[in-house]
């Protein structure tokens, strides 16, 4: 119920505002989305941590622009946070506080690195479980949990890697602009671009990118 009631009052304001703009949403589908403007929404992002009382899910809104991710937010209203990214700035707005400008943990090794998924069952028992094995033999420390929570704190510089099999395209376009203007690296797990949904790295610098995608694809 969360979920639609939230998507339904995002949808309608869209709707007003750009009546001409695309939508996707997790629950209510697509409409226009081939305009050049398309936002993509995930109402509760994390519904599992949602309805266990954890306050890292997120409410996720992304703007497409002629196929790239160009801004998006993330809020999670029990803590009060609002990470947002306007096409050129990445930051964290709260009631009551002046702005603070993200940017990314300036790591580039993989042994210095702190690592997130969701869970390492997503990445089943083949290929995939070994390679996310071998990355995390390697890092400093590795956590699990936090959803969209986990990408916004590598924007905001206290991890450095999160990497999510699977993803839809409302999982991660909001994302993307907010690790990108913060100085971080999103793609799939080839190299390519992540606006789509896929098996998604992100990445705190270029070089921790490149070392993370060398090892998951050895």
């Amino acid at each position: 119920a969360a979920d639609k009631q939230a998507e339904g009052a995002i949808r309608a304001l869209i709707e007003q505002e750009y009546p001409e703009h695309g939508i996707i949403g997790e629950e209510f589908g697509a409409v226009r989305q081939n305009a050049s403007h398309v936002w993509i929404i995930d109402p509760i992002d994390g519904t599992r941590a949602f309805i266990s009382g954890l306050p890292v899910w997120g409410t996720l809104v992304g703007l497409k622009v002629d196929g790239a991710a160009r801004a998006g937010f993330m809020s999670q209203p029990y803590t009060g946070e609002f990470f947002v990214a306007d096409g050129e700035k990445s930051q964290l707005m709260r009631d009551g506080h002046s702005p603070v400008t993200l940017s990314t943990r300036k790591h580039h090794s993989v042994a210095e690195a702190t690592l997130f998924t969701t869970t390492p069952a997503l990445f089943g028992t083949g290929s995939m479980r070994e390679a996310w094995d071998r990355l995390e033999s390697k890092v400093r420390l590795s956590r699990y949990g936090c959803d969209c929570y986990a990408f916004a704190m590598l924007a905001a510089g206290f991890t450095d890697i999160v990497i999510d099999p699977g993803l839809k395209t409302y999982d991660i376009a909001a994302l993307i602009p907010l690790i990108e203007q913060a100085g971080g690296v999103v793609t799939t797990m080839d190299g390519g671009t992540a606006i789509n949904g896929g098996d998604v790295v992100a990445a705190a610098t270029p070089e921790l990118h490149a070392a993370t995608l060398d090892i998951m694809n050895r």
